[in-house]
């Protein structure tokens, strides 16, 4: 088939490698200048891979995505002609004295939406100094064992490079999109099938009725990270730590860097980090991480996860046109099952991607 697909970020650059490895002639348009530049949402997340700690804020189908998709990485990496770092050590909750009515919520939260096999495990002093001796300050820890992590920078590069004979359209918005065809300013492009992954550029005409369950009806929810460069910090599994105002994570890179984040605020607003976001994610990250103070400030980053009404992600299929959006902030954890949803609903209920 001749494919497109409009939005070079997560989904899109998964549709291309699944579609191009099949043999499908696959033209990608973004309005980002180059493979490398990082505009979509995707180069900016932590890459935390948690389907139980997100039952917080998702639902069955979110944890069951989740689930999938940790099958699908592990099975879609080793394929990709570059390296991408790739851990299943599980996360940890983390909580200091005084925050645990903050955490015994969301512990007990967990515990009554997870299976037997996925719950939080409380994990002794001890033992937390022999997993990770550099933590130090939490009072309260839980393992979750069946989670991991993926280094998203990586990753978006090496799934574009193992993406062959596709076409890629770089500083080509997508200005109008329908069913077969793509229009990039004054030029028209048909094609067998469309695939629309914009996330938050999807919003190419006004809205009507029921509004609420289209994915053109995305909202941006800002996010921000930093980069610290840590070569005495010694981390091998993310931490969430548990605390009553805000969330933060904490995930190792290797070979020396901690990425630490993420605020969540309902804006759009692109501009440069704030100094509360500052000073509160690096002051909760250093009362876990004490060594982290010595740390240099190597990168910091803004951008806008894509979030529906409900907060849910959607497809919607129509002959010609598939629409993927409203990842929002589980984006890493659930892109490769939820893309392997959108191409059983194009080709076949049996397609998989642990086929491909």
């Amino acid at each position: 088939m001749k494919i497109a697909i409009a939005g070079a970020g997560l989904s899109g650059r998964l549709l291309a490698f699944v579609l191009s490895s099949q043999g499908h002639q696959v033209s990608v348009f973004d309005p980002a200048p180059s493979m490398s530049s990082p505009v979509a949402a995707g180069w900016t997340a932590a890459g935390m891979l948690s389907p139980i700690a997100e039952l917080e804020s998702g639902d069955e189908n979110v944890f069951q995505l989740g689930k999938r998709s940790l099958d699908l990485w592990a099975n879609l990496v080793p394929r990709l002609s570059l390296p991408v770092e790739l851990h299943f050590k599980g996360s940890l909750l983390v909580a200091h004295r005084g925050d645990e009515g903050a955490a015994d919520r969301l512990v007990s939260l967990l515990r009554a939406k997870a299976p037997e096999h996925d719950q939080p495990q409380p994990l002794p002093r001890q033992e937390l100094a022999r997993l990770e001796p550099s933590i130090q300050g939490p009072s309260h820890t839980w393992l979750l064992a069946n989670e991991g992590q993926i280094h998203t920078v990586q990753a978006m590069q090496a799934l574009a490079a193992s993406a062959l004979n596709v076409q890629w359209h770089w500083n080509r918005p997508v200005t109008l999109l329908t069913p077969h065809t793509i229009h990039t300013g004054t030029e028209k492009h048909t094609f067998d099938w469309v695939f629309d992954t914009r996330g938050v550029g999807a919003r190419d005409k006004p809205m009507h009725n029921h509004a609420e369950l289209s994915c053109q009806n995305v909202r941006g929810v800002r996010g921000e990270i930093f980069w610290v460069q840590a070569p005495g910090v010694s981390l091998h599994r993310p931490i969430r730590l548990l605390h009553p105002r805000y969330r933060v994570y904490i995930v190792p890179r290797a070979p020396d860097t901690i990425v630490v984040g993420a605020s969540e605020i309902e804006s759009e607003d692109r501009s440069p980090v704030s100094v509360r976001t500052t000073v509160e994610l690096l002051a909760a990250a250093h009362s876990i991480l004490p060594e982290i103070a010595e740390g240099r400030i190597i990168h910091s980053e803004v951008n806008l996860r894509p979030a529906l009404a409900d907060n849910f992600p959607r497809i919607e299929t129509e002959p010609g046109l598939t629409r993927i959006n409203g990842l929002f902030r589980h984006g890493w954890l659930i892109a490769p099952a939820l893309v392997e949803n959108a191409l059983k609903s194009v080709f076949s209920a049996d397609f998989s991607l642990l086929q491909v």
